[in-house]
């Protein structure tokens, strides 16, 4: 009887030293485990150097994927879409009259409309009030805000087919072939030093 107790003393005791080794062991190797647990950061394309000032946000991820095609509508109801677009530098602006950033950054992106030449820059608003009420005080606010003009989408499907994932305001920059090159979620200044030399990069680059 007593050396079977004893055997049993002997046995828990090696459990438990088993159990701390263990312990011991994670606790050593913790750094390596969450390490190994957090994904990799998305690599950037060179773009990114002009993430700074109010654009510091901006997401310039190295995959280049094409603008979705979507159609959309202009000022008159005609179907749009962005491969007709193709050629020039666009800046796709989603936006609504509820979004209270989303008004008060609309004058720089008048100002930045107006800083190039309509052949080689497009400033695009879309609008994605869900009412015609809504798309008629949109289309009486932009209208304050030339050169930009007014397209819309009451369907409010846009702003998640682009990587903003709905956010709002949202800004999507394309390339001349109509490629996503960079996406900014929230309000910011896109007449600033730091977005003209976004733009200017865009337009360096071969058609």
């Amino acid at each position: 009887m007593k050396g079977s107790k004893t055997g049993g003393v002997v046995i828990a005791a090696a459990l438990a030293i088993g159990v701390i080794a263990g312990a011991g062991l994670l606790y050593a190797n913790r750094d390596a485990f969450f390490k190994a647990a957090t994904p990799a950061p998305a690599a950037k394309s060179d773009l990114a150097r002009f993430a700074t000032g109010s654009l510091t946000r901006l997401e310039t991820p190295a995959e280049t994927p094409m603008a979705p095609a979507y159609v959309f509508k202009t000022r008159d109801g005609a179907d749009a879409t962005f491969a007709g677009f193709r050629g020039k530098v666009v800046v796709v602006n989603l936006w609504a009259m509820w979004c209270a950033p989303c008004r008060t950054e609309m004058p720089t992106l008048a100002r930045l409309d107006e800083a190039y030449p309509d052949d080689q820059l497009v400033v695009l608003p879309i609008n994605v009030d869900a009412t015609e009420d809504g798309l008629a005080d949109a289309r009486n606010f932009i209208d304050v805000h030339e050169p930009l003009p007014l397209y819309s989408d009451l369907k409010f499907q846009l702003p998640f087919e682009l990587p903003g994932e709905g956010k709002m305001p949202q800004t999507v920059l394309l390339d001349r072939q109509g490629r996503i090159r960079a996406h900014f979620s929230g309000e910011a200044d896109w007449s600033s030093p730091e977005a003209r030399a976004l733009i200017d990069a865009l337009l360096a680059e071969p058609a």
